[in-house]
């Protein structure tokens, strides 16, 4: 029995306390098209970071998040570039952190509790699983569905081999789906545009041939639906 036990105390000696590992951030510079690394003070809050005109990245070791957060004044250009740019820096930590978008004024709980501008709840409290209980937030995190959002939510959902995305329909809206090329910064991107079919439609039933209907769910309910038709 001594000796066991002094092998258990051998062995602590030998393992070094893993050390909680902190949040690190970038910062998108719009001029050089890429995120830079910001030096953050221990005694620095999180949340002063946040600036209308900054898209910030911060990756949550802990929590194996990784956040791109959005101003409010920032353009449609610098979101889709540095969403482009998101999974290159998440890869560099860890591949299976997951990437989420945040919008000012409209960020999810885990983001304000980890930058600082919430308290985190009782772990009694802490929700475990995607159940939707039509909570007010729920329905507002649903409802606020921006064009420049949809498109976010699309780029992270990989296509089929052999479709292409046609039309996206969220709640009672729906909008063509268009990629185009363009040169930026001497390098040729793709970029997606969604544009609102204002043709009125008569009432009645419609079989969508030709295409194939792809529904995203979220907490429990469906946020968007895409039409996607198969390559010649």
């Amino acid at each position: 029995m001594g000796s066991m036990e002094n092998s258990n105390k051998d062995l602590k000696g030998q393992i070094p306390e893993l050390k909680e590992e902190n949040v690190i951030v970038f910062q998108f510079n719009d001029q050089l098209g890429e995120f830079e690394e910001l030096e953050i003070e221990e005694s620095f809050s999180l949340h002063e970071l946040l600036d209308p005109d900054f898209i910030l990245l911060f990756v949550d070791p802990h929590n194996f998040r990784v956040w791109v957060w959005q101003g409010s004044n920032t353009t449609t250009r610098m979101k889709f570039i540095s969403a482009k740019l998101a999974p290159s820096i998440r890869d560099r930590h860890g591949i299976a952190f997951k990437i989420t978008a945040a919008d000012e004024g409209n960020e999810p709980l885990a983001f304000k509790i980890m930058v600082g501008l919430e308290a985190p709840k009782d772990e009694e409290q802490v929700q475990t699983g995607p159940s939707y209980e039509g909570t007010k937030e729920d329905l507002e995190l649903i409802q606020s569905l921006s064009r420049e959002r949809i498109l976010l939510i699309l780029e992270k959902t990989e296509l089929p081999d052999g479709y292409e995305r046609k039309m996206v329909l969220v709640k009672n809206t729906l909008y063509g789906y268009k990629e185009y090329e363009r040169n930026y910064l001497g390098s040729v991107i793709k970029e997606k545009k969604l544009f609102p079919l204002d043709e009125d439609v008569p009432d009645g039933t419609y079989l969508v041939e030709s295409y194939i209907p792809r529904m995203l769910f979220s907490f429990n309910n469906v946020v968007l639906t895409e039409f996607l038709k198969k390559l010649d």
